[in-house]
């Protein structure tokens, strides 16, 4: 159920929307030259909030485009999260690559016309859109077009690679890790990992390296459901049974997965295409399990939280569905990216006051760690709740605090003491700064 103040922000976006994408003619498929256009025409009517920039290209040459809205594009502050919206992965599935194009023009119009929630989140955020990270697939499966496209045409890349099959499998050694007490997040990848992706895979996964995600989503079709990690399951496949495979941060997953599923027109119904999820979501090795998918990547060997946003029952929706379901998904997709500021946050320091990068953020009881990103900044998705935190780094003190989180986002307040906890009641949140003290050499 969304709070009230929740509520509250969802009327201040609903206002006004008249004039943006309303007409039929405004809803359309994009080939890749139309989608180029489309995400230019946007940087060009917001300029100063918005960066186009390519983070490589696909098998047949076609630049992987992201554009980036922030109110200092191209530059990391410090203390602001970024996130990232990935669409058209299974180049046959379609919508989520459309929905990201009208989401893109929606940011601009509505940042020109003086939106409150909509600048706040683009002041506050740095947001990555990629609306194809598979745009090979894509012209196969346009080719056949809505009404002839088989299930399967167009789902590869141009060598017909599943993409969500393509990342290094980092699940068995996590899964090793789990008995053995070892290493819990930041897993190594294994050596000429590179040789053994696909191009638009190898982009993705050095996107992630480059860029401290916090928060994601990977938009699919096919179903209706938002599918949280794990993907790969712990135990061998039963014939007729699958086991959910929790990871240790599975409540916040569930959150998160549940802020979409709600915020969205029937999702959170259950029944859809012929398939019941209770609430909307499943978790993704309960549903079906798969090795070497995205989300279970992101989570493994970066600070990101990723879920998967099955978003219609037809890969292939003809133009005269479009407008419908952007209608169904607008609020879900500007509310889920509204979580990244959910949790806490801060800066990690030296004695010198000098950031600290890789220092690691473990959160007792919860056995998975973040670190800290090249300014020192770190950013710890949390549940409301009161946990024990510690920040450490090789050659220094670990320090360790007890800190409140409420239900408000998480937001820095000035602090001239490093060493101090700080907690608002209006926000019901803490906010600390971890002084690391280094070892005194011998």
């Amino acid at each position: 159920m969304l709070s009230s103040s929740s509520l509250i922000w969802i009327g201040v976006l609903l206002l006004g929307l008249e004039a943006s994408l309303t007409r039929a003619s405004d809803f359309q498929h994009h080939a890749y030259e139309e989608m180029v256009r489309a995400l230019f025409a946007v940087q060009s009517d917001c300029p100063y909030i918005t960066r186009i920039y390519s983070i490589g290209r696909s098998v047949e040459g076609r630049h992987l485009y992201v554009l980036e809205f922030s109110d200092n594009p191209g530059i990391h502050e410090a203390l602001e999260p970024e996130f990232k919206y990935v669409g058209n992965m299974h180049g046959n599935e379609v919508l989520g690559r459309e929905l990201l194009i009208y989401l893109a023009q929606f940011l601009c119009e509505e940042y020109r016309a003086g939106n409150e929630r909509i600048t706040h989140l683009i002041h506050d955020t740095r947001i990555h859109i990629l609306p194809s990270m598979n745009p090979d697939g894509y012209e196969v499966a346009a080719r056949q077009g809505p009404e002839f496209n088989g299930y399967l045409v167009g789902r590869g890349n141009s060598k017909e690679v599943d993409l969500n099959r393509n990342f290094p499998d980092l699940n068995a050694l996590m899964y090793y890790y789990e008995k053995q007490n070892g290493q819990n997040h930041h897993l190594p990848l294994p050596d000429n990992w590179e040789l053994q992706v696909e191009p638009e895979t190898l982009a993705v996964i050095k996107w992630m390296q480059n860029y401290n995600f916090v928060l994601s989503a990977n938009l699919h079709g096919g179903a209706v459901v938002a599918n949280y990690p794990f993907d790969k399951s712990r135990e061998p496949r039963i014939r007729g049974k699958t086991i959910s495979s929790a990871t240790p941060d599975d409540k916040i997953f569930r959150k998160l997965a549940k802020t979409y599923s709600y915020a969205h027109s029937w999702m959170h119904k259950g029944w859809n295409c012929g398939d019941y999820f209770d609430e909307g979501i499943t978790n993704g090795a309960s549903w079906y399990s798969l090795s070497k998918g995205m989300q279970d990547f992101n989570y493994l060997h970066t600070n990101c939280f990723e879920i998967t946003l099955e978003l219609s029952c037809d890969k292939f929706p003809p133009a005269t569905a479009l407008a419908s379901e952007w209608l169904a998904n607008r609020e879900a997709l500007v509310y889920y990216m509204e979580q990244v500021h959910h949790g806490i946050k801060g800066m990690v320091y030296d004695e010198n006051n000098n950031p600290i990068s890789n220092a690691v953020i473990s959160v007792a009881g919860i056995n998975h760690d973040i670190t800290s990103g090249t300014d020192g900044d770190y950013f710890r998705l949390l549940l409301p709740g009161t946990y024990t935190v510690t920040a450490s780094a090789l050659g220094y003190q670990p320090f360790t605090s007890m800190v409140t989180v409420g239900p408000a986002e998480a937001v820095q307040v000035i602090n001239n003491n490093p060493n101090t906890l700080f907690i608002s009641d209006f926000f019901s949140i803490t906010f600390f700064f971890v002084l690391l003290t280094s070892y005194l050499s011998i």
